[in-house]
């Protein structure tokens, strides 16, 4: 490609190469009718002499030889690392004593992808789907959260400071190491695999019960957005084992899938969305208290189904992608 500010592009050099070549030009008064130096007419009237005009275009400035450039034994080494250990320019350069950057630089040359892109248990990079419809699957999960005793927890006060708060608060049963434990909440969540739309609710266990009765309200919520739901996805815990649980779904004619053992991939939407859960709302600011936390769960979550960007939709918001869901411009 010609730089911009380019005297000559590739017809003007063919030009002076024939006005040299062929015409008999002299260099100099060649260079001053077309505005260069006479070694820049030179050049070009030497390559018209080896190639005619299929020398006038840009060649690469790469060097010909790379006396600097990494032996192909480290080489080998670094690529070694990276697929039988999974390990990042950083980790891999501490190990042989190299830049980061020089190791990142291997890793782009020879095309390995990002540790992002693969599964970190056999090394394949990650398939991703979407359906193409909502309501063909949901994902179900639940998300455990440590209780925020009154006052604010360690990441208010200080691991010292917080650690005396939570032992000073009366009823709180003490943890193995004799401090007080307020207990969990454990969030239980239905994310649309087409839309990203997510239904959400704080309780304080994790059992049949409890599953259940969520998910006959999340299935109502998500009937009122038009979405029938026609497959439901969850890990192997013991609440989506049971008896209660199937047959919750039978009763809908809806069918229940679950992931692999010890492949939590699988739920992966869900998941990241746990991830984003955790990383804007329940640790985003120093919580006074848990009620405090919880208070501002519902804000969240409708800007996350309402307002807030998806990257995975081009940067739209799920309830771009559900026309009945109401409160869509609130």
């Amino acid at each position: 490609m010609v730089h911009r500010n380019a005297l000559l592009t590739e017809t003007g050099r063919l030009r002076l190469a024939r006005c040299v070549v062929e015409d008999g030009w002299p260099l100099r008064r060649a260079a001053e009718r077309f505005q260069v130096s006479p070694a820049t007419a030179a050049r070009w009237a030497g390559r018209y002499r080896q190639a005619g005009p299929a020398g006038m275009g840009d060649r690469s400035s790469r060097p010909h030889t790379s006396p600097g450039r990494t032996p192909a034994r480290t080489e080998r080494r670094i690529i070694g690392l990276r697929v039988s250990s999974r390990l990042g320019p950083a980790r891999i350069a501490f190990r042989l004593g190299l830049n980061p950057s020089t190791v990142h630089k291997v890793l782009a040359r020879y095309g390995c992808p990002r540790l992002a892109h693969l599964d970190r248990a056999t090394g394949q990079p990650v398939r991703r789907y979407e359906r193409e419809r909502p309501g063909e699957l949901v994902h179900v999960d639940i998300k455990k959260l440590g209780n925020i005793p009154d006052g604010g927890g360690w990441r208010t006060a200080g691991r010292g400071p917080g650690k005396r708060n939570r032992a000073a608060t009366p009823g709180a049963r003490r943890d193995r190491h004799g401090g007080a434990h307020l207990g969990y909440a454990y969030l239980h969540t239905a994310i649309d695999d087409h839309s990203r739309l997510a239904y959400s609710e704080i309780h304080a266990d994790e059992t049949k019960d409890t599953a259940t009765a969520f998910w006959h309200r999340a299935r109502t919520w998500l009937a009122a957005a038009g979405i029938t739901t026609q497959r439901v996805m969850t890990d192997n815990g013991a609440c989506y084992k049971s008896f209660a649980w199937r047959d919750a779904l039978t009763a809908d004619g809806i069918t229940h899938k679950r992931t692999r053992p010890y492949r939590p991939q699988t739920n992966g939407k869900v998941e990241r969305f746990h991830r984003t859960l955790a990383d804007e709302w329940a640790y985003a600011r120093p919580y006074r208290s848990e009620a405090e936390r919880r208070a501002a769960f519902d804000t969240w979550l409708h800007t996350y189904n309402h307002h807030r960007g998806h990257t995975a939709l081009n940067g739209l918001p799920p309830a771009s992608r559900v026309p009945n869901l109401s409160g869509h411009y609130t």
